[in-house]
């Protein structure tokens, strides 16, 4: 089975799950895309060379976003997650101005405190935001319906999937490789460094932004601690490291791996699987640094570039 079919085979066996799953593992599925999706924002942002741990922030930002307008200006949820991505990429353009001028460890930071600063003003609103007991809407998306909305996280997913496709195969791509590779180089040879980094960070923070929004429309719930949690960061960021970094099928890899490795671990030792978790994480990291995709895709040519000697061998 060629590539391109082992993958359309995939997508509609996931398409179709709802049909012959039930609810849980809709629940786990619907997790492990939402992670995928933030997993692989992380990962286009650092493909320009910056380390953004900004990803809880706008993720809680376009929840809140969302939560509001609909329990506030009675706007419909979808239109809602819609608007709460527009909102988080908004902030996020007017925020790059300032910390898109900072490189390296100055930058990670500054995003960082975005995520505290962020859940910090939420709590200190009270009478719009619900403050530090956060805020119930009046109806979940779709009614609660698991399949519809297992249906619309897929369809998210695949979403991200596709602009990350797409920009690997952009001129943007090959500028901000550029600026990854070397910013002053890249800016003597023409490529506007800023605007390239802007694009990305607001692209990336309204994808987050959407995310955020739709899983406080399937919940019907925000509160600080819950939705700028930085499980939003941290379980992107592993995904992607164990998956494989700077490219798209990295984070989705890792984003499976792990999300079902959790699940399964969730289910046989309840109060330590984090530590096993972990310890895989670890594990991966250093003796597969560039990540599963590419530690296998290494395995399958060295076989391959044996097997094909050892067939000419026969032949002479």
């Amino acid at each position: 089975m060629g590539k391109k079919a082992m993958i359309i085979v995939c997508i509609l066996v996931a398409a179709s799950l709802p049909l012959y799953a039930g609810p849980y593992f809709l629940s786990v599925f619907n997790t492990i895309f939402v992670y995928m999706s933030l997993s692989l924002t992380w990962d286009m942002m650092l493909r320009t060379g910056q380390l953004s741990y900004g990803t809880a922030g706008l993720f809680g930002l376009g929840a809140y976003s969302s939560a509001l307008l609909v329990a506030k200006a009675g706007v419909h949820p979808l239109l809602s997650i819609v608007l709460g991505g527009l909102f988080a990429g908004v902030v996020a353009f007017l925020l790059g101005f300032a910390v898109l001028r900072l490189r390296k460890i100055y930058f990670s930071i500054t995003t960082l405190a975005l995520t505290s600063v962020f859940a910090v003003v939420i709590r200190n609103l009270p009478r719009l935001t619900g403050g530090a007991s956060g805020m119930v809407l009046p109806s979940a998306l779709f009614s609660g319906d698991a399949a519809k909305n297992y249906w619309m996280v897929f369809a998210l997913a695949l979403g991200v999937i596709g602009i990350s496709l797409w920009l690997s195969r952009s001129k943007t791509h090959y500028a901000i490789n550029a600026i990854r590779n070397d910013e002053i180089a890249a800016r003597s040879s023409g490529v506007d460094v800023f605007k390239y980094l802007l694009f990305m960070f607001v692209l990336t923070s309204s994808i987050q932004g959407v995310i955020g929004a739709f899983y406080a429309q399937q919940y019907a719930f925000v509160q600080p601690e819950a939705t700028f949690s930085m499980n939003f960061l941290l379980l992107p960021l592993a995904m992607a490291l164990v998956g494989g970094v700077y490219s798209t099928s990295g984070p989705v890899v890792g984003a499976v791996v792990l999300g079902v490795v959790s699940e399964y671990l969730k289910l046989i030792m309840p109060y330590g699987h984090l530590v096993v978790y972990g310890l895989i994480i670890v594990l991966v990291v250093l003796f597969m640094p560039r990540g599963l995709t590419r530690f296998v895709a290494r395995q399958l040519a060295r076989r391959g570039r044996v097997g094909g000697a050892d067939r000419a061998a026969l032949g002479n």
